[in-house]
């Protein structure tokens, strides 16, 4: 692949990585993420190369699904003219998202990018292929897919808790990411200023991160993010529209 595919690949995905959610307050306890879509531009040095959808939705046994949809616009769609999805499904248990199963498709007719994954509590698995490779890894209690892993923070923050990490299933394996806050700005949106709350997120060592703005006024929803590598930025993302749904 090329560095401008391999770029927006990166892009596409961590465009999945950053939720939007307004809370949705309950009688039996603490607020937590509700059904919401939303939707964002991708900016790769300086060129609008694509957009990013997401969907959260809940159904009447208590079951969320949450949908990503990428696609790419322009030359890049030379690399990527399919959409790329990803579908996360999970519970609250304890106050706490619990994935269920996972997948991702990298839009084209072929499985060697693809995952399929299951999550079995009960004997601390998860199991299942990601790109043709089989997973069978032991689970720490807390651990998250790739897109559940963004209405964990969420809801952590609803919450009045500041994330210090996650550990995460990526591929066929568990590696835990650190969560640093870094302050609060105004910052100007298609949906008007907002206040926001900045977190960064990072493998232990690494020299690459994700910036995200979240705004609380907005049950936290993320409205920017960027992917800084040696203090230079990749690519950037902003909300151009988001909507709640009712529960």
């Amino acid at each position: 692949m090329t560095t401008l595919s391999l770029g927006l690949a990166a892009m596409l995905v961590a465009a999945c990585t950053v939720s939007g959610a307004c809370a949705a307050a309950t009688a039996a306890g603490p607020p937590r993420p509700g059904p919401f879509s939303a939707r964002y531009e991708v900016v790769w040095k300086g060129v609008n190369v694509g957009t990013a959808s997401l969907e959260l939705t809940v159904d009447a046994t208590g079951r969320y699904t949450y949908v990503s949809r990428n696609n790419a616009r322009g030359l890049a769609r030379m690399a990527f003219p399919g959409e790329i999805t990803q579908v996360s499904q999970f519970t609250f248990e304890a106050g706490a998202v619990r994935p269920a199963t996972y997948r991702a498709d990298d839009g084209t007719d072929k499985q060697e990018r693809d995952v399929s994954l299951s999550f079995d509590w009960t004997a601390r698995r998860v199991r299942g292929t990601a790109e043709k490779r089989p997973v069978d890894v032991e689970l720490r209690p807390g651990a998250q897919d790739g897109m559940s892993v963004q209405i964990a923070l969420i809801n952590e923050l609803l919450q009045g808790r500041s994330p210090a990490g996650f550990w995460l299933i990526d591929k066929d394996e568990l590696k835990e990411y650190e969560y640093v806050a870094e302050g609060k700005a105004r910052i100007r949106t298609t949906l008007g200023e907002l206040d926001t709350v900045i977190y960064s997120s990072r493998r232990p060592g690494s020299n690459r991160l994700t910036r995200v703005w979240y705004a609380p006024t907005l049950g936290y929803m993320p409205v920017q993010a960027e992917r800084v590598r040696a203090d230079r930025i990749e690519w950037s993302m902003r909300v151009t529209r988001a909507s709640r749904k009712p529960d």
